[in-house]
């Protein structure tokens, strides 16, 4: 018996997850269901493809070989789609973005905005978590990263540099003690990273500057400058959420200024993709256009 292209689906949203439910909810159907198609590949293949692990289900020898055919035919299926659909017209279908918090809450919800305005057959799903995604599983089409990957195969283009100040909320700085030097900041409440959960060496920004602990801390950045707009204390943000928050200001931004990059990160195989291409090139187009309006308003 000759196995399904269907089946193959089902057999990387597994492999992707390690999970028949997390598999599940990837496809829009039942954990039974996903269970039931992959015996039927097993069977059709004669070879068990996962075994059950303490984590979840791992592919064995067989699975590893089967995922580069599976990943080549995805791919085939794909073209073959936006051929057909004529992706010449307007870009359709789903495409995920996974992206750190700040440039999820503050950049791209302008950005796809204008996207899905001038293509109203797209379907764009941000994704903010503030960790590393794995593109080996697929966990989204693209990824805006604030460092550039050095492993695995990956497409990386450089997006745009953006900047960051130390802020505070203008009442709490009528309020708290003088903040003229670096040196003051020893008497001020800081905002900043929990240290044990900075997913990437570009986001300790409070090491760089000399602080080691931060009074209160978050890894999420929106939580941060929240933490800021409250009169939480003085902390590190980007110059291009600024605009968001009115009485939030920069200090001491002869002494402290950090400036960091936005990357576009994007699976090898998909780069015969057009309708991807297509949609990264707004995507980078329109965060470069953003963060450069917000930043010249503060």
């Amino acid at each position: 018996m000759e196995p399904h292209w269907d089946d193959l689906r089902v057999f990387l949203a597994v492999a992707r997850e390690e999970s028949l439910s997390a598999a599940g909810r990837r496809l829009g159907v039942d954990p039974a269901t996903v269970g039931r198609r992959i015996g039927r590949l097993e069977e059709a293949l004669e070879s068990p493809l996962f075994v059950k692990s303490p984590t979840g289900y791992a592919l064995t020898d067989a699975g590893q070989r089967l995922m580069g055919h599976a990943e080549r035919i995805e791919q085939t299926m794909q073209l073959a789609s936006e051929e057909l659909s004529g992706e010449a017209g307007g870009l359709s279908g789903q495409i995920r973005i996974g992206a750190p918090d700040g440039s999820a809450n503050f950049l791209l919800p302008q950005v796809c905005n204008k996207i899905a305005q001038e293509n109203p057959d797209l379907e764009i799903q941000i994704v903010a978590l503030p960790r590393v995604f794995s593109m080996s599983k697929r966990e989204a089409d693209m990824v805006v990263a604030v460092s550039p990957p050095t492993a695995g195969r990956l497409m990386v283009q450089k997006i745009t540099d953006y900047k960051l100040h130390l802020a505070a909320a203008r009442w709490y700085l009528k309020t708290a003690p003088p903040l003229k030097t670096l040196d003051d900041l020893k008497n001020h409440q800081i905002v900043g990273y929990i240290p044990d959960m900075i997913f990437d060496k570009e986001l300790d920004y409070l090491s760089e500057v000399g602080i080691e602990k931060p009074t209160i801390s978050s890894n999420s950045v929106a939580v941060q400058i929240n933490c800021v707009r409250i009169g939480g204390g003085v902390g590190i943000v980007h110059d291009f959420s600024l605009p968001f928050f009115r009485g939030v200001h920069k200090v001491l931004e002869d002494e402290i200024s950090l400036t960091r990059g936005f990357y576009l990160v994007r699976h090898e195989d998909d780069k015969r993709l057009e309708r991807l291409n297509r949609f990264s090139q707004a995507l980078c187009d329109g965060i470069r256009e953003e963060v450069s309006r917000l930043e010249a308003r503060t």
